[in-house]
């Protein structure tokens, strides 16, 4: 698939006030393959490392692969894994059959988008690993550790006119991606965050009603007061087939 020929470049003066960025960060997975600048880049960093740590312990750690020679070493073993993720969720979810062979269906225009960023995932100008560095033995919930870094992260690049996804494949090639890196035992990968300018644009995003889940003092319990702002576009889960 050839790259699409428009960055959708935002102002100062068109960037988002908090809330704006909130409701409108998507998940961009076609992004420029032009290089962020050095003070774009630290200053998302900057503001990922903001985020909420329990008893400040900040266990949060950035690997950061741009186009040096051992960045471009680590994401060619992700462009690897990830082509590898895509085609097995490809035929899981029906993405090969179905509304997903219209180019103007939700679900092909998704299509479209994750068929870029697998072919591209080597060219992306910075992909940003979010590991832990683990003080207590694996478990279920350290992931609220790094998570809302990683959200910092994805809106701190937003802000600043950029774009990018949280992905976990990784996981597949992580004993090779470990060894080019030098990442020790004992610290996890939670996260692989490509950045970039967006080729398209962000928001709105569209999400389930707030009376389908949010609930008063009890599981199930209407919650009238809980009304979505005037104009809001709803979606359910993923797309039909």
């Amino acid at each position: 698939m050839g790259r699409p020929d428009a960055v959708v470049s935002e102002t100062p003066a068109t960037l988002p006030d908090l809330l704006t960025g909130l409701a409108t960060t998507r998940a961009i997975r076609r992004l420029s393959l032009d290089p962020i600048p050095d003070d774009d880049l630290s200053t998302m960093l900057w503001h990922a490392t903001r985020a909420p740590s329990g008893t400040n312990r900040q266990p949060v750690r950035y690997v950061v692969l741009r186009d040096d020679e051992r960045g471009r070493a680590a994401k060619d073993v992700l462009g690897r894994g990830f082509r590898d993720g895509w085609k097995a969720k490809s035929a899981s979810a029906g993405y090969e059959e179905g509304s997903a062979l219209d180019p103007t269906s939700r679900k092909g225009r998704q299509r479209a988008a994750m068929e870029y960023f697998v072919e591209h995932f080597e060219q992306f100008p910075v992909v940003v690993l979010v590991c832990l560095v683990r003080y207590r033995e694996a478990n279920p919930y350290e992931g609220s550790s790094v998570y809302p870094a990683c959200q910092n992260l994805l809106l701190a690049a937003r802000a600043l006119g950029y774009g990018g996804v949280m992905t976990g494949w990784h996981g597949p090639v992580e004993a090779e991606l470990r060894e080019v890196l030098g990442i020790p035992d004992g610290v996890a990968i939670h996260a692989t965050i490509p950045l970039g300018r967006p080729l398209g644009h962000h928001g709105p995003v569209r999400r389930r009603p707030l009376d389908e889940v949010v609930f008063d003092g009890a599981w199930g319990e209407p919650a009238g007061w809980a009304t979505d702002p005037p104009g809001t576009e709803f979606a359910g889960g993923p797309p039909p087939s």
